[in-house]
């Protein structure tokens, strides 16, 4: 008799479940490291509950120093919770665009810093408003809570509207491809990192102009994280990301890290045409924060606006007076 090295006498043991990361396809990343859901379940035709990790040291999302994950993280989880959500439960097929009207996040800075592991962060969602075309949902809008060991890390919302590929191409038309005519840019073209609030010349996205507390939009769009997947316009973290330069260069010599941030997006941002930014100070609710109005404009139209809202950093002196409301 023969025996066959590869039987066995008796089933093997189940596999445990163990954790992943949701499919990036769900999320619109080309990588599996941009990745941060790990999983969702509904609870209710309205109301999920998500699982995700940040990485303990990511080469974008966290502070200058190291210390801290970015505010930005929640933002970012944010978008991805809704797209996870909008094709996993609410019946969006793959291959849908999405077009994001605001997003709006208020993150408690102390819960952001950075332990000897990843972080693991639970998330509730709420979707109180779906608008559906058939069994297809066309828009919603989404509010999340990201918790860490339970405690509160970061509320916020965002609306999306759901466009099919045959709607965005006839809504895009030619500018469907990424433009050809964008011209690489050089570390020359733009702003020093340390007056926007960053730690690498790579990630800085605004350049100078002579024209006060105005800058150009200028990403590098080959960034590996900001332009991750590609596409034929300027992604709405990057504005968010020009938003939070623009807020940190207005404030120099000190910076202002993001508590909260409230942004509306009114038209698509485009490569080859020149994106101004604007900044101009704005009320602060709080004697200890700094609150700063970012807006976009091209082609003379506003693009996108943003408020910014977070405390200044002790390089710079808390002297009122230097940043009147004008």
């Amino acid at each position: 008799m023969v025996l066959d090295p590869f039987r066995t006498t008796a089933p093997a043991a189940p596999l445990p479940r163990l954790t992943t990361t949701v499919p990036k396809e769900y999320v619109h990343r080309a990588s599996v490291a941009e990745v941060f859901l790990t999983g969702a379940a509904r609870q209710s035709d309205t109301r999920f509950e998500l699982t995700a990790q940040w990485p303990r040291a990511h080469t974008f999302f966290q502070s200058a120093d190291g210390r801290d994950h970015d505010p930005l993280l929640a933002a970012e989880t944010l978008r991805q919770a809704g797209l996870l959500l909008a094709h996993s439960e609410l019946g969006v097929p793959l291959g849908h665009q999405f077009v994001m009207w605001d997003l709006t996040f208020r993150a408690h800075l102390p819960q952001l810093r950075i332990g000897s592991g990843p972080t693991d962060v639970e998330l509730t969602a709420v979707c109180p408003e779906v608008i559906r075309r058939g069994r297809t949902t066309s828009g919603f809008r989404m509010e999340l809570t990201i918790r860490r060991d339970g405690a509160a890390v970061a509320v916020g919302g965002g609306r999306f509207t759901c466009v099919s590929p045959a709607v965005y191409r006839k809504l895009r038309g030619p500018r469907l491809e990424r433009p050809s005519g964008v011209q690489p840019r050089t570390v020359r073209d733009v702003l020093p990192p340390s007056a926007v609030g960053r730690a690498r010349q790579a990630d800085v996205v605004l350049a100078p102009t002579s024209l006060p507390n105005t800058w150009l939009l200028a990403p590098d769009t080959d960034h590996p994280v900001l332009f991750e997947h590609g596409g034929d316009h300027v992604p709405g973290m990057v504005l968010l990301e020009a938003a939070r330069q623009a807020a940190c260069r207005f404030v120099t010599p000190g910076t202002v890290r993001p508590s909260a941030m409230s942004s509306v997006f009114h038209r698509y941002a485009e490569l080859d045409q020149p994106c101004w930014i604007e900044a101009k100070l704005a009320p602060s609710l709080a004697p200890d924060l700094v609150t700063v109005e970012v807006t976009g404009r091209q082609n003379g139209e506003e693009v996108f606006s943003s408020t910014v809202s977070g405390p200044l950093s002790s390089a710079l002196p808390l002297q009122r007076a230097a940043l009147e409301y004008a």
